[in-house]
């Protein structure tokens, strides 16, 4: 029989490195979750990506398809290769993928895979199980609003929330951007929410505070991006004109259980994305210290 003494050293030993990496990691500031859309290290393999997540310090994240799928389609025979990838590659596969998370202590809220009308049924329906196997019931998606409606069905099935992803394309209704095409989205689906960009959304000429104030309940992640107005470019944090100061400070204030992902974008070829993150993450901590 172990004393107590002796039982809390073995019970120590036997943590996992998961256990210890995540009790250093914690990048939530007063109630405010802050955390990456993992395409701000979209031109690193998965496992920099994750390292360059504990480098800044973030210790939730949004994961882009790029990192988990092995190659970008860009003509229809790769188009093909893709399909056939999605619909082959054992689900053991997406496990283990999760599982490189939570061994660096970083918690997974959603995978980011961007349906369009290309997408078979099938293939539609992989995404779902893709989905469940790495531990998730949350999706988020830059889709169209026709790919949406073969979508909703699907979400119920597996019982995965969907959050719609805009950009700031207004001028073509098949795209979600303007509140009237999120509301359209939420109706198609009670699986169906909202993944706001806040970049986008202003730069198409919305104001995200006040959006989210009234459709918070709805909002399960934000991107949190500056950009100029009127179909702007992207900037650093504070250089823009995208009221985030505003938004982090309304979710501190309002205890709104939103995670506030940072998705860096603005840089061109050659930047350098884990020190460009780190400063947006500066600009978080600084306006919610």
């Amino acid at each position: 029989m172990y004393s107590r003494r002796q039982f809390g050293k073995v019970a120590l030993a036997a943590l996992p490195l998961a256990a210890a990496r995540a009790a250093r990691l914690d990048s939530k500031i007063h109630g405010v979750q802050i955390g990456a859309q993992t395409y701000s290290f979209r031109d690193m393999v998965l496992e920099n990506c994750i390292k360059a997540l504990v480098e800044v310090g973030l210790n939730e994240a949004e994961l882009s398809q790029g990192h988990v799928e092995p190659l970008t389609a860009t003509d229809p025979e790769t188009r093909e290769v893709l399909r056939k990838w999605r619909l082959e590659t054992p689900l053991d596969y997406f496990r283990g993928v999760a599982r490189k998370f939570t061994d660096a202590g970083i918690s997974l809220s959603a995978f980011c895979l961007n349906f369009n009308d290309s997408f078979t049924d099938a293939e539609l329906n992989r995404g779902f199980e893709m989905t469940k196997a790495m531990g998730l019931d949350l999706m988020t998606t830059s889709t169209t609003i026709t790919c949406a409606r073969r979508l909703a069905p699907m979400a119920e099935k597996h019982k995965v929330r969907v959050a719609l992803h805009g950009h700031d394309n207004v001028t073509d209704p098949n795209q979600f951007a303007k509140p009237e095409s999120f509301a359209q989205g939420l109706q198609m689906s009670k699986q169906f929410y909202i993944n706001l960009d806040i970049g986008h959304f202003f730069a198409a000429g919305y104001d995200p505070v006040q959006y989210i104030q009234q459709m918070h309940e709805k909002i399960l992640v934000l991107h949190i991006k500056d950009r100029k107005r009127n179909h702007g470019p992207g900037t650093p944090f504070g250089e823009g004109e995208t009221p985030i100061r505003e938004v982090l400070v309304m979710l501190r204030d309002n205890r709104y259980a939103i995670p506030a992902n940072i998705e860096y974008e603005y840089g061109g070829p050659g930047s350098d994305a884990v020190a460009e993150v780190k400063k947006c993450y500066q600009y978080c901590k600084t306006v919610l210290g």
